[in-house]
């Protein structure tokens, strides 16, 4: 797989292009290696859009920042920053394969379902195969929406490869417009259930912090400070307001076991950003169980139990829109996932014994 055709997957909902400022420590180093510490990039990767006039080494001299011409060689200087232009996506068309779904409501015009964890949404560099379209494309045939283009027919919202639970599915082109318009209005309710660790002290609360790239690390989203919200029509990446309303449903204290607390909480979803709830937990100090990127598989209880663990412990159980045709409000609900109860059964045991 092309080095660049990795980083499509993770700025497909994003400006395509980032800048990186040059911590003290990186001064002096070349623009290629600098890139490839902070970067998905390869060092070749690099040097490739550098000569293709895709990087900006650009260094602040009063109060302005002046360009500099950057070649594989360039060593940043002091006050610099680096502007990276990454490549469009390129589209290949999905193909339907014969892969069992858990259909939770079907009609002409929508189809709801429970994906399991550890299937990716659609196809995205490094997973071509074995996706919801792939299934969705052998289920349906034509009859889905042909707005997300060829990669995504259908597809009206999405949740993490190892996220559980409901998404609902457009079978024609009308349906995804009406329900494309509700999550842009924040109609569409959509529920999750997560395991965090640590105690949660309040019974609920609302985390109203903007996301956005983490600068560092193209894989991760971060939190900004209110007011930082941009949509990133300036060269930087874009930072989006991001709430969300969560209540504790169960705490199970620190046991002689696990040597650590965990909390069981219900949270509800006012915007839909990437890793919403992971990121906005994270921020709190209660990162999900399990989870690899923002902190949670750390635990002494995680690793005890790695058969039962598939990256963060986090259930889409709840969905509520206006279906398209009829104008009435529909909701949908699925159980918790069987590892998921599980954990929750031995955290209740331990609890029980603290």
């Amino acid at each position: 797989m092309n080095e660049l055709d990795l980083l499509t997957e993770y700025a497909e909902d994003e400006a395509h292009r980032e800048i990186y400022e040059v911590a003290p420590e990186q001064e002096g180093a070349r623009l290629d290696k600098f890139l490839s510490e902070v970067t998905e990039l390869t060092r070749s990767a690099a040097v490739r859009l550098t000569e293709e006039g895709k990087v900006l080494v650009e260094v602040l001299q009063a109060g302005e920042w002046k360009p500099l011409a950057a070649g594989k060689n360039t060593k940043l200087p002091k006050n610099s920053r680096v502007t990276v232009t990454y490549p469009e996506p390129e589209d290949s068309e999905a193909l339907p394969e014969n892969i069992p779904l858990d259909i939770i409501y079907e009609d002409e015009d929508v189809l709801v379902v429970n994906k399991p964890s550890g299937m990716v949404v659609h196809p995205a560099p490094g997973n071509y195969t074995g996706t919801l379209v792939n299934a969705l494309l052998y289920h349906c045939g034509n009859s889905l929406s042909g707005v997300g283009g060829v990669r995504r027919p259908g597809i009206v919202h999405r949740i993490d490869k190892d996220t559980s639970g409901l998404l609902v599915v457009a079978k024609h082109d009308v349906a995804h417009n009406a329900l494309s318009a509700q999550l842009k209005t924040h109609t569409v309710s959509r529920v999750y259930y997560a395991i965090c660790l640590g105690h949660i002290k309040e019974d609920g609360g609302t985390i109203d912090l903007p996301l956005g790239r983490n600068p560092n690390d193209r894989k991760k989203m971060a939190t900004f400070p209110k007011g930082s919200v941009s949509e990133g029509k300036t060269g930087t990446a874009a930072i989006r307001e991001a709430v969300t309303h969560y209540t504790v449903l169960e705490r199970y204290p620190v046991g002689r076991k696990w040597g650590q607390s965990f909390t069981l909480v219900k949270c509800e979803l006012e915007t839909g950003r990437t890793h919403q709830i992971r990121v906005h937990m994270a921020s709190q100090g209660h990162p999900l169980l399990g989870d690899p990127v923002y902190g949670g598989d750390n635990s002494h209880f995680g690793k005890t139990h790695p058969s039962l663990i598939h990256g963060q412990c986090l259930h889409a159980g709840e969905l509520t829109f206006i279906h398209p045709r009829t104008g009435r409000e529909v909701q949908f609900t699925c159980p918790l996932p069987d590892d998921f109860e599980t954990l929750l059964t031995l955290l209740r045991k331990e609890a029980d014994h603290a």
